[in-house]
């Protein structure tokens, strides 16, 4: 096998959660080059609905896109699904832990940790680590009866640096006022990293690979002067594109990376060297 053969994912079924958001589509569009065929998890059909029609278009077949529309955070479902797609699809090779409750931008005084309620904190773990959590263990224990596979989490920079809140200031407003980024995003990322490590060595004998991916924040129309404080902390200068993360997502779901696991990949445009 030569080493552009080994980024090959021929005859693989990969499964994405939060398949239908920006960062899942791009996902898939990488699995698909690759020849793999992909199930889109997601609980907003009509969001799902439409990037299965757009993945259709872009690789060309109807045949190589799926999708299913559950809640992650209940187990019974996620039981209930994770068999079926064995059963409908035949063994799964990799799982991609992508859904997170991730706010475009802090919106009120409510995200302040002062204010914060323990019921948006339940929440936000129970779909960034609750529902990875319950996916990784019934595909996970699948995976290590069947010979192997992949998990990959989708983390963030903040997973493992501390939110840097002046990015977020409004002129004219009190202290006690300002918007700040949600206590549960960077909690929840780096508690991902952990389930990273943990699986990681728990399921290494059964030839199963867990890995987390760590992007920078990619740019999507944000405010000029949100955008002008985040990228003053980004040696490159500049937010990611939605497109740079592909090729990462096709080397730590192919065996290009086959001698990794327990790793944390961070595409930040250097950020956390700061």
């Amino acid at each position: 096998m030569n080493t552009l053969d080994k980024f090959r994912l021929d005859g693989k079924v990969c499964v994405i959660t939060g398949g239908a958001g920006l960062l899942g589509v791009k996902h898939a569009e990488a699995l698909l080059d690759a020849g793999a065929t992909v199930v889109l998890v997601d609980i907003n059909k009509e969001k799902v609905d439409l990037a299965i029609a757009k993945l259709s278009v872009y690789c060309s077949s109807q045949s190589r896109v799926f999708s299913l529309q559950f809640d992650i955070t209940e187990e019974g479902s996620v039981k209930f699904y994770c068999k079926h797609m064995w059963d409908a699809f035949g063994p799964i090779s990799v799982l991609i832990n992508n859904a997170a409750n991730c706010p475009k931008l802090p919106e009120s005084r409510n995200t302040r940790f002062e204010n914060f309620s323990l019921q948006v904190w339940q929440k936000d773990f129970g779909v960034n680590v609750t529902g990875a959590f319950l996916m990784s263990r019934e595909m996970g224990k699948r995976m290590a009866q069947n010979g192997g596979g992949v998990i990959l989490n989708i983390a963030s920079d903040l997973g493992i640096i501390a939110s840097d809140q002046r990015i977020y200031r409004q002129e004219g407003l009190a202290d006690d006022e300002q918007p700040v980024k949600p206590v549960t995003y960077a909690v929840t990322k780096h508690a991902l990293i952990g389930l990273t490590k943990y699986l990681a060595t728990y399921w290494a004998d059964k030839e199963v690979r867990v890995n987390s991916l760590s992007p920078a924040s990619v740019y999507n129309d944000q405010p000029e002067d949100f955008v002008r404080k985040l990228t003053n902390l980004i040696p490159m200068g500049r937010m990611s594109d939605v497109n740079e993360f592909k090729a990462a997502i096709l080397f730590l779901c192919s065996d290009a990376s086959s001698y990794m696991t327990g790793a944390n990949l961070v595409i930040d445009g250097g950020r956390t060297c700061w």
